[in-house]
Parts: structure tokens; sequence; C-alpha cells
């Protein structure tokens, strides 16, 4: 018979992680700028580097809605992007 033994053991506790994981948009918010960004993957063959402006505004709408941290495009690989741009697309 084998039992643990698991005194003095430390106590795992989880915390999310800085980036990378963020919660499911269950309400629908951002469908549209997902779509968007689906949809020209697609066109593009999963090419990502031609659907930067659809990523970038899929994000910015996660932001907004509070469904992920906010943080400066540019943090996020968005520098370059022109930001006249950011909102008309």
């Amino acid at each position: 018979m084998s039992t643990a033994m698991n005194f003095g053991q430390k106590s795992f506790k989880p915390r999310p992680p800085d980036k990378g994981s963020f919660p499911l948009d269950h309400e629908g918010e951002c469908k549209i700028f997902k779509e968007k960004f689906m949809e020209c993957l697609r066109k593009h063959h999963s090419d990502n580097n031609k659907c930067r402006q659809q990523s970038m505004e899929y994000l910015r709408c996660r932001m907004d809605r509070d469904l992920m941290t906010k943080e400066p495009l540019r943090k996020l690989g968005y520098g370059d992007i022109d930001s006249t741009k950011e909102r008309n697309s």
C-alpha cells in the first residue's frame, strides 16, 4: 500500500500567464474583427504579415472591452502601422 506523504510540501498557487492567454469572447463583442482577420488569412494562404492591420484591430477591440490587458500597440509589434489607419480599416 503506497500513500503519498505531503507534509511540508508547498501548495501550488496557479496564476494566469502574463501574455498568450486571455478570456474567451463569450458575448461575441469582437467577432466581426476576428472574422475579418480570419478571412484575410484565408485569402492570403495564412500569411499573417498581410493581415497585420486586421490582427491589430482585433487586439484593439479586445483591449477596449477588457478581454485582455491594455498595452500600447507598439509593444505588441504594431509600431510601424500608421495610427490613422488603425481606426479606418
